[in-house]
């Protein structure tokens, strides 16, 4: 299902858009002030987000500013603030979208749908073949031998991110910050724990990779 991470610091409008978003099929996290929203993302990687500009303990430009350094979802800006210099802002520095308050639910939802529709992968690229196993990016499933593999939330973001940069070094650093958040950076025993268990599951030969491979002392790269 796809996650939301709701930003706001008014109770009624979160237990509102926990209903109408549940209702609909997506998980909802919750954060009332910038702190909470980052950690939270950190910790729940959202498909999607939904922000408040007027939080407590900082600006939600600057939240958009720290989601931007190291996540590539929709964000969906939420606010009272009607300005144009206000949107602006706070599209250049990386929401894709911005909704004034007062707002109808209806509206809202379908900017959403359309926001994690322009963030699905391209039909011809959503679906990566290799002679071992298939991975269905928009379906977030990896099948081996025409059965699922059965991966833990951690080793799927570890996977998404080096099938979408196929063919191409992705630095230690990055992926830590992608997966687990930029106070992670110099974790690298995590990538060597993680990589191993998808070699264990997706490798014909787990000691030879074939498909993710490690480049020594740089990162990591997925060859198809």
């Amino acid at each position: 299902m796809t996650r939301v991470l709701v930003v706001e610091d008014e109770p009624q409008l979160v237990r509102a858009l926990r209903i109408n978003l549940r209702a609909r099929g997506y998980e909802v996290d919750a954060a009332p002030d910038g702190r909470t929203a980052l950690d939270l993302a950190a910790r729940r990687r959202p498909d999607v987000v939904v922000l408040d500009l007027g939080l407590p303990d900082m600006d939600g430009v600057e939240v958009i500013q720290g989601l931007r350094g190291w996540l590539n979802v929709p964000i969906i800006v939420l606010s009272a603030r009607q300005a144009s210099a206000d949107k602006v802002e706070a599209l250049d520095v990386g929401a894709d979208d911005y909704v004034t308050k007062p707002f109808g639910m209806d509206e809202l939802l379908a900017r959403l749908r359309a926001a994690v529709r322009r963030a699905a992968p391209a039909g011809e690229h959503a679906v990566v073949e290799t002679a071992a196993f298939t991975v269905d990016l928009a379906a977030r499933k990896v099948t081996r031998g025409g059965a699922g593999v059965r991966l833990t939330p951690t080793e799927w973001h570890v996977l998404e991110v080096l099938v979408r940069n196929a063919g191409r070094l992705v630095d230690q650093k990055r992926l830590l910050r992608e997966v687990w958040g930029p106070a992670y950076e110099k974790e690298t025993g995590y990538l060597r724990v993680y990589l191993a268990q998808l070699r264990r599951k997706l490798e014909p030969d787990p000691a030879r990779p074939r498909h993710l491979i490690t480049e020594p002392g740089m990162g990591y790269r997925f060859d198809p």
